[in-house]
């Protein structure tokens, strides 16, 4: 085998362990900003594409990932500026897109917030990222993002009493 089909294999296979690797929680992020299963597989299809395209290289396995948050989180809302009229899908459908028991009722209250909050509590909570971190994946400013966590942990504190009091 010659060097140049090597090599490309080598690439192919690190493909592949990406997608494998990311797929479930980039489809996550994108179903979370467009909420709408369709686009988010098409979100998280763009996302490859372009990592397939642009090859980018990366300093770990952490700085790739970040890359692909980025990626499809910018994706998504771009998408979901050109497709404002969608209407949001069941959350039943969750249970098939990587979503444990244990972080699906929180995934699901998550969902019903606006984009802004529902990626950075998604990337704290469910995904286990810090502020900086988050930060640099969405382009905002460490304080911009606790704030965001702050404001969006008091969203779903006030969804959860009204979900209590409706069950009453």
């Amino acid at each position: 085998m010659c060097a140049v089909t090597a090599h490309y294999n080598n690439e192919l296979r690190h493909i592949e362990y990406a997608v494998e690797k990311y797929s479930q929680m980039l489809f996550r992020i994108c179903y979370g900003i467009l909420c709408n299963k369709h686009d988010a597989e098409d979100a998280l299809q763009e996302t490859f594409l372009k990592y397939l395209t642009k090859a980018p290289l990366f300093k770990d396995s952490e700085h790739e990932k970040a890359w692909l948050i980025k990626v499809a989180t910018n994706t998504s809302k771009n998408m979901a500026r050109l497709n404002s009229k969608h209407a949001v899908e069941n959350l039943d459908e969750l249970r098939h897109i990587g979503i444990s028991d244990n972080d699906r009722d929180i995934f699901e209250l998550i969902m019903r917030l606006p984009v802004k909050y529902k990626i950075v509590l998604d990337l704290y909570y469910i995904e286990g990222y810090k502020a900086n971190e988050i930060a640099d994946i969405t382009n905002t400013s460490p304080v911009t993002v606790r704030k965001r966590l702050q404001y969006g942990r008091n969203l779903l504190k006030r969804e959860l009493e009204r979900n209590d009091l409706n069950d009453t």
